[in-house]
């Protein structure tokens, strides 16, 4: 495995933490969701909308869900941080009405809250040190998880719903 050192320098106190990271993660965590511009670049808002398959989410609401889920996602970090071993039940967008009212939302406002959101997980997790990554938290599948393990747990559920949004845009062009 190749591990990229990451140095910051802590906002507040100017100390340099040092932490160790794959950098296939880090390269993910920072810029894999930046990929969904380009997957709806030229795409009009109504299409961007429209169901194409009847019964399944359209882009937009594949979109809600990963700006929905990323929340979810840093107070389970949160809570892996905090508390020994919790665990979480199963995550479904059809009872968090923050997808709900979320999907009122325009399109541009989603898009911008899931980038900001990212910057600051991104950042936060980045100046973790080495033995927080180790903490665990159990997953009702999958069990007991590193940090590490729900982080690629996190990046592989979004590239998932970036491939679907990159299968529904296709029918558009």
């Amino acid at each position: 495995m190749i591990y990229v050192p990451i140095v910051q320098r802590a906002p507040r106190f100017g100390a340099i933490i040092r932490m160790q990271l794959q950098s296939s993660i880090t390269t993910r965590l920072e810029y894999q969701h930046k990929s969904l511009l380009d997957l709806i670049e030229g795409l009009a808002d109504e299409q961007v909308r429209q169901q194409v398959v009847m019964g399944k989410w359209s882009i937009f609401e594949n979109i809600v869900h990963l700006a929905t889920y990323q929340h979810t996602f840093t107070s389970r970090v949160e809570e892996i941080l905090k508390n020994d071993q919790p665990s979480f039940d199963r995550y479904t967008a059809e009872t968090d009405p923050l997808f709900y009212d979320n999907c009122m939302k325009s399109t541009r406002e989603i898009i911008q809250e899931l980038m900001s959101e990212r910057k600051i997980l991104a950042t936060g997790l980045l100046l973790l040190k080495e033995d927080q990554f180790k903490r665990t938290g159990c997953h009702p599948v999958f069990g007991p998880m590193t940090l590490i393990q729900w982080i690629q747990f996190f990046l592989l559920h979004e590239a998932h719903h970036l491939f679907t949004i990159f299968k529904l845009a296709a029918s558009f062009r």
